[in-house]
């Protein structure tokens, strides 16, 4: 075979595309190997401003519910606390009612700004509050408007506006319930 200087040209060229397509490949491949994930960029102020973090929605049965962005009815837990606020909720509780991440400089829409706030949980993640009540979605609601954790084990509710349950008069902070196997709602 000859070869001519073109056709290094040619070979160098196809190689250096192979090489990075092989490059890149393997920068992904070993983030997806090594369990880690690469955060998204952060979102603009005005993207994050655009998108409410909490919203309201009417229930026919409850009333106003607070809401994540994605219309998913949001829920406290009697055994945390509001003051000072902590999530009692680890574990298979978490697996059930994850927790509702908290969302720097969201911005609300039906919920008083200075209620709104976050709480670090003991795996260092940070959850959004509401009246110092930390707040969780249920994985039993498989759509935006379902309240199925209402109610659950006696300790779930769906939160109002004011951070209260809804159907209930707003409330003052307690410490948490003492807890009995199965009373946790999970």
């Amino acid at each position: 075979m000859l070869i001519t200087p073109a056709s290094r040209t040619a070979a160098a060229g196809a190689f250096a595309a192979a090489a990075l397509l092989a490059l890149s490949a393997c920068g992904s491949s070993n983030s997806s190997n090594s369990g880690a994930t690469t955060p998204p960029p952060p979102a603009s102020s005005s993207t994050t401003n655009s998108a409410p973090g909490l919203m309201t929605a009417k229930d026919a049965k409850l009333g106003t519910v607070v809401t994540d962005a994605q219309g998913f009815t949001l829920y406290r837990f009697d055994n945390d606390t509001a003051s000072p606020p902590k999530s009692n909720c680890s574990g298979q509780c978490a697996a059930t009612w994850p927790a509702a991440a908290a969302v720097q400089n969201s911005a609300v829409k039906g919920v008083d700004q200075k209620l709104v706030g976050s709480v670090t949980r003991a795996d260092g993640s940070k959850q959004v509050t509401l009246h110092g009540w930390p707040l969780y979605r249920y994985g039993g609601d498989s759509k935006p408007g379902d309240t199925n954790g209402q109610g659950i084990g006696g300790t779930w509710f769906a939160a109002d506006p004011d951070g209260s349950k809804t159907g209930g008069a707003p409330e003052a902070p307690t410490s948490p319930a003492p807890t009995t196997p199965g009373s946790n709602g999970y």
